[in-house]
């Protein structure tokens, strides 16, 4: 009998990336997902094109918050249903709070109440906000989050805490760092910019460029969670930990533009504006944990995980007819 997930976030970016690499696996999956219209919803439908079909996969329609949960005969929950993104949270922390914490409390509290003690968390390297020295350590407080979001992330890691040393669980919480790749949301940098480029319209740039981000392409964000869910069968019960996944390197906001513009063979307008609130000037992954405790090490580069997701994103879109370079 192959092992049974619960899937929260089915149909989003990772999610949907990672139903496919847990059926891949022989699980027999159920995905959960509220279609949020944060972004459209036939593009998270167009996620669960590949696996929709398969025999062991089924999907629900259902708001982690606040709808009855399928439970019956899981042996194991992925969570990575969330309300996403940092500038929105702050024009709406409410939702945040419901979607993101309220949410994770009412899964850990029906999963203690069922017997189901595997459960893998989908956090946020945002956690870290300005205040922690790089590279970002698991161990640092992580304390001062500077957006509604990130708290968000923060409150559900400490709920994750708490209910491993309860009830008692096993529960590994995943510090996310800026996941891009094939079906990244169309909010984000990369795919905003990618879009953008191609089709000859300028971007906006806040700040001078200098600020940095750790990516993590997609492929290597999945084997981390899927590590992360072994983690929970070898574990004894009451263990809860925290890991960071990321890519490895920091890489500047004007050298990202450069090698996405580069790929498409595109030469890139920009716009200046000033920081944002809510953004943070850096991130960092310490990885160091991640490889004792998952055995994690990223394999994909920034310049070979950009070319990968412009030929994703020129394959889906087409190739847009490529404007003279302006350097000649």
């Amino acid at each position: 009998m192959s092992t049974k997930v619960l899937l929260t976030g089915a149909a989003g970016f990772i999610g949907s990336h990672f139903a496919e690499a847990l059926l891949a696996r022989g699980f027999h999956v159920t995905g959960i997902d509220n279609f949020d219209p944060f972004y459209a919803r036939e593009v998270k439908e167009r996620n669960l094109e590949g696996v929709s079909k398969h025999t062991s996969f089924e999907f629900v329609e259902a708001d982690v918050a606040r709808d009855p949960l399928p439970l019956d005969g899981m042996e194991a929950i992925v969570h990575l249903a969330a309300k996403p993104g940092v500038r929105p949270s702050l024009e709406d922390p409410g939702a945040y709070m419901e979607a993101n914490v309220t949410a994770t409390a009412r899964l850990l509290d029906a999963a203690r109440r069922r017997g189901i003690t595997r459960i893998v968390f989908g956090s946020s390297s945002s956690v870290y906000g300005n205040a922690t020295p790089a590279p970002f350590d698991e161990d640092e407080p992580a304390v001062v989050p500077i957006s509604p979001y990130a708290a968000s992330k923060r409150a559900g890691e400490l709920l994750a805490h708490t209910f491993a040393h309860l009830y008692p669980l096993r529960i590994m919480c995943l510090r996310f760092f800026t996941v891009y790749g094939p079906r990244q949301r169309p909010d984000l940098a990369i795919h905003k910019f990618t879009d953008l480029i191609a089709r000859g319209r300028p971007i906006r740039m806040h700040g001078d460029g200098s600020s940095e981000r750790d990516y993590t392409y997609i492929t290597d964000v999945l084997d981390g969670v899927m590590a992360g869910l072994d983690w929970t069968a070898q574990a004894g019960p009451g263990t809860g930990d925290i890991v960071n996944l990321g890519g490895g390197a920091r890489v500047r906001l004007d050298r990202l533009i450069a090698l996405i513009a580069a790929a498409l063979g595109r030469e890139p307008t920009i716009e200046r504006h000033p920081d944002q609130p809510g953004d943070v000037r850096l991130t960092d992954a310490d990885l160091e944990h991640a490889g004792r405790v998952l055995g994690f090490r990223p394999k994909v580069g920034i310049e070979e995980g950009i070319r990968k997701f412009v030929d994703w994103y020129q394959e889906v879109h087409g190739r847009q007819s490529r404007a003279p370079s302006r350097a000649g």
